[in-house]
C-alpha cells in the first residue's frame, strides 16, 4: 500500500494552503492508498477525522502529529492525545510517552537546519521506528547523512511528502507490504519495519529519486 504520512492541511497548520478536501481528491488522483495528516503540534479529533474520511471514497485517512520537540521535529503516530506532548517537550520524554502508548516515532527531515541527528541517535539509541529518508524538505546533503546513519543502524527508512500544498502531495510516500486498514495497522507496520520509501514519477524530487 502507498501511504503519504507526513503532510499538513490549511485547517490546522498555519503554514499550509492544502485544503483537506482538495487533499483527498488529489491523493486519490495520484493513486495513493492512504494519507496520514500530521499537523504541527495538533492531532485531529476523532469526529472531524471521521467526517473527512467519510468523504474520502475508499482512501484511508488517519491522523498523527508533527511534534516540535526541543531537539527537532518528530512525527508521532498512535498517541491518544497531546496532553503530555506539548511543543518544546524533551525528546527523551516524548520517546517514553510514545513507548508507553506503543506509538511509532519517525524522525522528520533529520539533519535539517543543522540538527545533530547522529548525536541524537548516539544519545538515545536507534529507537526511531522510521527515519524520513526522502521528502520535500530533505536535501541531497541531508539525505546522504541519513543514508550513512541508516547503514549502521536497524532503523527503517521512510518516504513522505511533507506537503503544504496540493502540488507537493505524494512526491514521496512509503510503501507497505501488507494491507493497512486502520491507524493501528499503520503503527504496527512501522514498528515492525515493513516499509520502504518510494517516489512518484513526474514529481519534483527535492531529495532525488529512490532506487
Amino acid at each position: 500500500m502507498k501511504i503519504d504520512h507526513h503532510l499538513h492541511t490549511s485547517r490546522h497548520s498555519p503554514d499550509s494552503v492544502l485544503d483537506p478536501l482538495k487533499m483527498i481528491e488529489r491523493a486519490r488522483a495520484l493513486g495513493l492508498d492512504g494519507v496520514v495528516i500530521t499537523e504541527h503540534d495538533y492531532q485531529w479529533r476523532a469526529d472531524e477525522l471521521a467526517e473527512l474520511a467519510s468523504r474520502a471514497g475508499g482512501l484511508k485517512v488517519f491522523s498523527g502529529v508533527e511534534v516540535s520537540a526541543r531537539e527537532g521535529h518528530f512525527l508521532v503516530y498512535g498517541l491518544p492525545d497531546l496532553d503530555e506532548a506539548q511543543p518544546g517537550i524533551a525528546l527523551g520524554d516524548l520517546l517514553r510517552l510514545a513507548d508507553r502508548h506503543r506509538a511509532a516515532v519517525v524522525a522528520a527531515h533529520p539533519f535539517r537546519w543543522g540538527q545533530p541527528f547522529d548525536a541524537i541517535v548516539a544519545q538515545h539509541g536507534p529507537v526511531f521506528q522510521g527515519v524520513e529518508y526522502v521528502s520535500n524538505n530533505v536535501t541531497p546533503e541531508t539525505r546522504a547523512l541519513a543514508d550513512a546513519l541508516l547503514k549502521t543502524t536497524p532503523m527503517a527508512a521512510t518516504g513522505s511528502s511533507d506537503a503544504h500544498d496540493a502540488k507537493t502531495l505524494g512526491c514521496y510516500y512509503s510503501e507497505f507490504d501488507a494491507p493497512i486498514e486502520s491507524l493501528a495497522d499503520f503503527v504496527s507496520a512501522l514498528r515492525e519495519g515493513r516499509v520502504r520509501p518510494r517516489h512518484r514519477e513526474g514529481a519534483r524530487l527535492t531529495s532525488g529519486p529512490v532506487d
